[in-house]
C-alpha cells in the first residue's frame, strides 16, 4: 500500500500509484457553479494537493483522472492557460520578499505569453500577461494561488513590513477583477482570511467557501472514506499495536478526527496525521510536531486572554476574517487548526469552538505551558508528572505543597497580572493532568472549580482569589458539588484554595 507521505502534487501521486481520496467532484462543482473562490484550511490539510488537481483538470489532462468521479462528470476537457502560484516554500521576512516572488512567477508567465515594455509594475505586468494569454490561446485564464497568506503570517511581529506586503498584494490581486472578462476561474487558498487585505473587498465576486456546508469535506478525510480506502491499513495498524480493528478505529477517531468546517458537517480527520500513522504503524502527534504556532502565543498574551475561554463562542463574521490587531484571537486559532466548530447557535448565529481531537489538545496545551508556567527547560513534563502521581496515591497535601512551590516560581512580568496568571496556570496544569486522570473543568461565580477522579479517589477543588480557604470549602457545600458522588465507594477529598494577589502565591488551602 503506497501512502502519499509528503506528496502534494496530484500529477506525481497519480503517475506513481499512490492512494488518493477522490475529491474531484468538488472541482467539477466549483468549475460549473462559480468563478472565483477562496478556501481557508489549516496547514497540511490537503489544500496543495487539491490545488494541483485543479491545475491538472483545467490543463485538460484527462488521463490523470481515470477511475475518478471527474472522469464521468466532465464531458469536454477543455485546456485553459493556467497561472499557478505557490507561496508555500518561500520566506518573507526580508524587505521586498513579496516583490521578488511576484517577479519570479511573472517572468515564467511572460516567457510563455510575451512582455510589454510599458508594464512597469507587478500589477501592470500581471494584467498584461493575462490579456496576452487570452489573445494567443483564445481561452480565458485560470489563476490558482496556494498559501496566499504566508507573507502576512510570517510578518505578524513586523507591522511595517506587513503593511508593505498588504499594499503589494492588494494591487496584484485586484487585477483579477479588472481583467474579469479574461478569467475563467480563480481559486486562492490559505490558513487565514485577513480582513485588511483588499482581495476580499475589491474582489466582491470572490466566493468564500471556508464555512460552506457543500464544501466541508473538500480537504481532509471522513470516517467513511477511511473505511472504504484504508481498511487493510487500519487492520495492520491494529495488529502491530495489540488492538482489535474496532479499537484501532476508535483510537484513530479520538486522536485525529473531529474537525468540522461548517455548522452541519461530518467530522474530518487530519490527513497528514492519519497517513503518517498508517504508514509508520505508530500513534504519534505527527501534525503538531511539524510546526510550532509561536505567533498564536503572542496573540493570546497580547490580548490578555484567559485560556479557559479557548473553547468559547464566536460570531460568523469574526470567524471568517482575521485582523491581527483584534482583541479576540479565537478566529486565528480556529483557522490555524487548533480549534474547530463544535456547535452552532441558530438563534444568535454563534459558533461554539473547541479542540478537535486528542493530538491537537495535547500538543497545544504542552506548547503553551512554557509560556505561562515556570517550566524547567531540561525536564518540563517530568515535573508535572509528579502532580499526577500524588493525585493517584491520594495525597492532596503533597499535591498542594508542590502546586504552591510551582506557581511561586512564575515570572509575573511575562505571565501577566496575578489573577490572570493564576487562572491560566491552573487551567494548564489541570488540563495536562486530564490526559492521565479524569479532570473536569468548570466555572462558577466567575472563579474555578475542578473535579478530578482516579480509580480510587475523587477530588473536588474550589479556587478563590483574596478570600479564604474556608469560603472555598463553603462553596463546595453550597453548590452541592459532592452530591453526585454520594453513593460512590471511592474516597472523596474537598480542597479549598485561596490565592493572594498581593503575595502572588497560594495563601492557604484546606482539605475537608
Amino acid at each position: 500500500m503506497k501512502y502519499p507521505l509528503g506528496i502534494q502534487s496530484f500529477v506525481s501521486l497519480r503517475q506513481n500509484g499512490y492512494y488518493y481520496i477522490d475529491k474531484t467532484r468538488f472541482a467539477y462543482r466549483m468549475a460549473n457553479e462559480g468563478k472565483c473562490y477562496f478556501l481557508s484550511r489549516p496547514r497540511r490539510f490537503g489544500k496543495s494537493l487539491f490545488l494541483t488537481m485543479l491545475r491538472a483538470y483545467f490543463e485538460g489532462r484527462k488521463e490523470l483522472f481515470h477511475g475518478l468521479e471527474l472522469e464521468q462528470l466532465e464531458k469536454e476537457w477543455t485546456e485553459y492557460p493556467v497561472f499557478y502560484m505557490s507561496l508555500n516554500n518561500s520566506t518573507f521576512t526580508e524587505n521586498n520578499s513579496v516583490g521578488q516572488i511576484l517577479h519570479h512567477f511573472l517572468c515564467g508567465w511572460e516567457k510563455l505569453y510575451g512582455v510589454s515594455g510599458s508594464e512597469t509594475t507587478y500589477a501592470l505586468r500581471f494584467g498584461g500577461v493575462i490579456q496576452r494569454a487570452f489573445e494567443q490561446t483564445g481561452k480565458p485564464v485560470v489563476f490558482l494561488v496556494d498559501e496566499y497568506d504566508k507573507p502576512l503570517l510570517q510578518t505578524i511581529d513586523n507591522p511595517v513590513l506587513q503593511d508593505q506586503y498588504r499594499t503589494e498584494l492588494k494591487a496584484f490581486y485586484s487585477v483579477l477583477k479588472d481583467q474579469d472578462e479574461y478569467v475563467r476561474f480563480a481559486f486562492l487558498t490559505g490558513v487565514s482570511k485577513f480582513s485588511k487585505v483588499s482581495i476580499f473587498s475589491d474582489l466582491n465576486n470572490l466566493n468564500d467557501i471556508s464555512l460552506d456546508r457543500d464544501y466541508a469535506e473538500i480537504c481532509g478525510m471522513t470516517d467513511a472514506e477511511i473505511h472504504a480506502n484504508f481498511d487493510d491499513g487500519v487492520e495492520l495498524l491494529a495488529q502491530e499495536n495489540g488492538m482489535t480493528k474496532d479499537e484501532c478505529y476508535l483510537r484513530l477517531r479520538k486522536e485525529y478526527d473531529g474537525y468540522h468546517f461548517a455548522d452541519i458537517s461530518a467530522g474530518m480527520y487530519n490527513p497528514y496525521s492519519l497517513i503518517n500513522t498508517l504508514s509508520k504503524r505508530q500513534f504519534k502527534d505527527y501534525w503538531f510536531e511539524t510546526g510550532t504556532p509561536t505567533y498564536l502565543v503572542k496573540l493570546l498574551k497580547d490580548a490578555n486572554f484567559e485560556l479557559r475561554d479557548l473553547e468559547g463562542e464566536i460570531d460568523a463574521d469574526t470567524l471568517q476574517s482575521v485582523d491581527m490587531e483584534t482583541e479576540n484571537p479565537l478566529a486565528v486559532i480556529y483557522q490555524s487548526g487548533y480549534l474547530t466548530i463544535k456547535g452552532y447557535d441558530t438563534e444568535f448565529m454563534l459558533y461554539r469552538l473547541g479542540f478537535p481531537n486528542g493530538e491537537v489538545e495535547r500538543g497545544f496545551t504542552r506548547f503553551l505551558m512554557p509560556a505561562y508556567l515556570p517550566m524547567p527547560k531540561n525536564r518540563p513534563l517530568s515535573v508535572l508528572s509528579q502532580f499526577v502521581r500524588e493525585i493517584r496515591i491520594g495525597d492532596p497535601e503533597c499535591f498542594m505543597q508542590r502546586l504552591d512551590a510551582f506557581l511561586a516560581g512564575g515570572n509575573y512580568q511575562i505571565a501577566g497580572d496575578a489573577e490572570l496568571y493564576f487562572q491560566n496556570a491552573i487551567f494548564l496544569i489541570f488540563r495536562f493532568m486530564g490526559y492521565y486522570v479524569q479532570a473536569e473543568y468548570a466555572s462558577s461565580d466567575g472563579r474555578m472549580d475542578m473535579i478530578v477522579q482516579t480509580s480510587d479517589f475523587i477530588y473536588i477543588f474550589e479556587f478563590k482569589l483574596d478570600k479564604s480557604a474556608d469560603e472555598a470549602l463553603a462553596q463546595i457545600e453550597k453548590k452541592g458539588y459532592a452530591d453526585q458522588f454520594a453513593f460512590d465507594k471511592r474516597k472523596l477529598f474537598k480542597v479549598g484554595v485561596n490565592f493572594s494577589s498581593e503575595t502572588r502565591r497560594i495563601q492557604e488551602w484546606k482539605v475537608g
